[in-house]
């Protein structure tokens, strides 16, 4: 990217802390940039989805760090049952839900604290928020 692009710069790093616990939202900066049509929509696409999909990888690592040093299997208590069982039972796919607001962020989390492989992480993270951003691309 050259100095000429600060509009990918500003929708990268919107993106990337819109997917960490940190609150935030970059569907605002995807739409506007869109509708300039200063930049291919593809372009916007893989910009908006990578920095989205770092940012969840991050939280991923977040829980995956916690999940050394408080393991899933210290949490037995009744209201941890129901989502931990939901979460396994799913497995890394759940992830595909990782672009849904407050929910996605926790998935995120969750997926490194059960040790979800990077990979299998990262491929559905990066789909579930591609597919997003595509929507609101081909939306407007």
């Amino acid at each position: 990217m050259t100095v000429e692009a600060p509009g990918l710069w500003a929708l990268f790093v919107g993106a990337f802390l819109a997917a960490t616990l940190l609150p935030g939202g970059s569907e605002a900066v995807l739409a506007i940039l869109t509708i300039r049509g200063d930049y291919d929509p593809w372009l916007l696409l893989a910009v908006a989805s990578a920095g989205n999909t770092l940012g969840g990888m991050s939280t991923w690592g977040v829980g995956r760090f916690f999940g050394w040093r408080y393991p899933a299997s210290r949490f037995t208590r009744p209201h941890y049952d129901r989502p931990l069982r939901w979460f396994r039972q799913w497995g890394s796919p759940a992830l595909l839900l990782s672009w849904v607001p407050i929910v996605g962020d926790s998935l995120c989390l969750v997926g490194g604290w059960l040790r979800i492989h990077w990979l299998a992480a990262l491929t559905w993270i990066a789909i579930g928020k591609a597919v997003r951003y595509g929507v609101i691309v081909y939306a407007l």
